[in-house]
């Protein structure tokens, strides 16, 4: 009987702590969406955790821009994403074997564009030789002085987070920030939320977590439930990707949704910026109009969404990049021993 008290005592007050840190996640959502700002030419900004910088809650993708056939017609791409007030800038070290930072950086000097944009680029190596290596690379391609925000890339499998801190990375991040080569420090991934808190766990501050942020990921190893309410709690800015499911835009190809529903869904979560694949003048306006006229859904019409979806988004055939390796990079795979 006592042990049915205390059990019933137990239960209590786990529910009220779940209820209190739900309620303080939602707070802090809620300040995220709150804090929204009309930025240059109307579209929307928001502060990037606590890093006192605000971002375009739309960001250009680097993979998809270097996809882009003509060079020419990229920097004009470029040229009006930041006109128009995109200027999160999304890369990769290993993105089209670094050609697409070097697009970027060819853009971005043509028309002395560097000081408009918030340049965000990863890195693969997690040893410490390697990683400054990976800056370098960088620096140069983009022709630089610094990088904005400098992540690591695809923390994906389990032992990543180690090899990261125990490897030496985390390192050469921090010795880049010191440096004045980088101004702030984060990661991304995109296979399990279970690694993303295995690498928020350890001993660093980070200022920004990049992570899948779509309707389909409330129901499949759910970043929007397990990871952001944490980032929420630390002031971590929180950078939305895959809101289509990945290359193709899986989601609404098979479900009918349309990329602006998938997009305003994503943008209504409490994250600071979405990265978005970009590879044509008509996405790119599209994509404008979406952020310019973007107004939050309401609680019914996401829950809709949700419910509708819900058995199939369960078993993750809309999620590849989590389900499968067909999204991991070639250089992690190698790192890895797989082909």
């Amino acid at each position: 009987m006592n042990n049915h008290k205390g059990s019933k005592k137990s239960n209590r007050r786990s529910f009220i702590t779940k209820s209190i840190t739900a309620a303080s996640a939602l707070s802090l959502g809620t300040n995220v969406l709150a804090n929204t700002t009309w930025g240059k030419a109307g579209v929307p900004t928001r502060p990037l955790g606590k890093t006192g910088v605000d971002v375009s809650i739309l960001g250009l993708g680097g993979w998809h821009i270097r996809s882009v056939n003509d060079d020419n017609e990229a920097y004009k791409i470029i040229d009006k994403a930041i006109g128009e007030g995109l200027t999160f800038f999304d890369n990769s070290w290993d993105y089209h074997d670094g050609a697409s930072e070097e697009l970027v950086g060819r853009a971005l000097q043509k028309n002395g564009l560097r000081k408009e944009v918030f340049l965000m680029t990863k890195f693969c190596d997690r040893d410490y030789e390697g990683a400054k290596q990976h800056l370098d690379d960088s620096l140069r391609r983009f022709k630089v002085d610094h990088i904005d925000l400098w992540q690591f890339h695809e923390i994906i499998y389990d032992n990543d987070p180690d090899w990261a801190f125990d490897k030496g990375g985390i390192k050469a991040a921090i010795e880049a920030q010191k440096a004045g080569k980088v101004r702030f420090i984060g990661f991304t991934g995109h296979k399990d939320p279970r690694i993303h808190l295995k690498m928020m766990n350890k001993p660093f501050d980070w200022d920004a977590i990049q992570m899948p942020i779509n309707i389909m990921d409330a129901e499949y190893r759910s970043f929007q439930k397990q990871v952001v309410p944490v980032c929420q709690k630390k002031d971590i800015g929180v950078i939305g990707m895959k809101s289509l499911g990945g290359h193709g835009g899986i989601i609404p190809a098979e479900t009918g949704l349309s990329v602006e529903t998938c997009l305003r869904y994503a943008l209504s979560q409490p994250i600071s910026t979405l990265v978005s694949g970009i590879s044509s003048m008509k996405e790119l306006e599209e994509n404008i109009n979406t952020a310019r006229n973007f107004k939050s859904m309401e609680e019914d019409e996401m829950q809709q969404l949700l419910t509708k979806y819900k058995e199939v988004a369960g078993d993750g055939r809309y999620e590849f990049s989590k389900s499968t390796q067909r999204f991991d990079g070639s250089h992690h795979k190698a790192q890895h021993g797989f082909s």
